[in-house]
């Protein structure tokens, strides 16, 4: 009850698909595998249990009884504020091992003994190396982003960390998809799991309503320029309907060049990129879910894991190369049922990327007219019907 008032408070009442199909199971202290997207809830489906099994004993020095795997420090982080909010009516104690935060005060957090340790592997893995930390006494152990972690070369360090916690372990395992490798871990490290799935690999959600914007530039040397121009347009174009937008581009140094630029303009943005300061992409983020920055500008990477939950547009300012990377960005808005816009600029020598991402989710994204192109400044784009042949 004392973290039902709590999930209360936060101002949630219904629970996620994943989270009806996972807690059950977790609460009973079976293994769960849960293949889900961000923005499907799936951070509570495995803190809610944990906090439940954990109101129960003490930790003890420098043995952690809980252990939460990220593959980001931003997502670790979010993981951290999750805790907060839903353990607030519960005594819990937590630490954070993650890059960009001093050791120092950490150590003594550990040294202390908490019930919750989130980390990324690599500052884990280091902790315990120097001797700081035993993990004897982990109950419980999650693996969060499991596919994201198989991108940045995480799986040796994770194998080596669920070969370092007792074989006893309850293990909450998820990941969007299920790649060989993380399947093969799973089979190696899961003991019998409950498998809970959501949503189909590689479906845009229901409730996007995605564009394209095709613009053919006046000459070559312009193309980035008049590029801009066309998002200008289309941000103003949108009026109120634009409460917030994430903006992505495919290079960091594009991110920094579009950001200034749109400052320039006289637009309330911000970069957001793996290059700055710890400190700084708090804040940034911090302003951005408060409601005082507006527009986000982000590369893929920074964006990972995010959990901002009012996004009404998401614009793609460069066609993502890989096309998983179209539903991860487009997945920032319409999150938890709610309703939202994706709108993707291409120049003609990125039709092959869309092609590959129409390819990729089944149906055609559909066209809205360039506002450089001198016809109506916005279209709006028709809701798309799911398809679920191949054209």
């Amino acid at each position: 009850p004392r973290v039902l008032s709590a999930v209360i408070d936060a101002g949630y009442t219904d629970p996620t698909p994943i989270q009806i199909q996972a807690i059950p199971s977790a609460l009973e202290g079976r293994d769960v595998l849960g293949i889900a997207q961000t923005g499907t809830g799936k951070t509570a489906a495995f803190v809610l249990p944990m906090i439940h099994h954990l109101s129960k004993g003490r930790a003890r020095a420098r043995m952690p009884r809980s252990l939460v795997l990220c593959p980001t420090r931003e997502l670790a982080a979010q993981v951290a504020e999750n805790f907060e909010k839903y353990a607030k009516n519960v005594r819990l104690s937590m630490a954070l091992l993650i890059g960009g935060v001093s050791f120092k005060d950490q150590d003594k957090l550990i040294d202390r003994g908490v019930d919750v340790l989130i980390a990324t592997p690599g500052r884990l893995l280091d902790h315990f190396e120097r001797g700081k930390l035993m993990l004897t006494g982990v109950n419980i152990m999650v693996v969060d982003e499991a596919d994201r972690m198989l991108d940045m070369g995480f799986i040796p360090d994770i194998e080596r960390i669920f070969k370092l916690v007792p074989f006893t372990r309850q293990t909450l395992f998820f990941s969007a998809t299920m790649a060989p490798e993380i399947t093969r871990i799973t089979e190696e490290f899961l003991h019998n799991p409950v498998r809970v799935e959501v949503a189909r690999q590689a479906t845009t959600s229901e409730t996007i309503l995605q564009a394209v914007v095709k613009h053919t530039p006046r000459r070559k040397d312009t193309g980035a320029s008049e590029k801009r121009e066309v998002l200008r347009r289309l941000i103003v174009s949108e009026g109120e309907a634009l409460t917030n937008g994430i903006i992505f581009c495919n290079r960091k140094i594009d991110v920094d060049v579009l950001a200034k630029s749109l400052k320039k303009h006289g637009f309330d943005a911000a970069a957001l990129h793996g290059d700055l300061d710890q400190k700084l992409r708090m804040k940034i983020l911090q302003a951005f879910r408060d409601g005082e920055l507006k527009l986000l500008i982000a590369s893929d990477v920074a964006a990972r894991g995010l959990d901002i939950p009012n996004v009404s547009h998401v614009f793609n300012f460069d066609v993502p190369i890989h096309s998983e990377d179209y539903v991860h960005r487009i997945g920032r808005t319409g999150r938890a049922g709610r309703s939202g816009k994706s709108i993707t600029l291409a120049l003609p020598h990125e039709q092959k990327y869309l092609d590959k991402i129409e390819e990729l989710v089944k149906k055609p994204i559909p066209l809205m007219e360039s506002p450089l192109a001198g016809g109506p400044a916005a279209v709006e784009p028709e809701p798309v019907e799911e398809r679920s042949s191949s054209r």
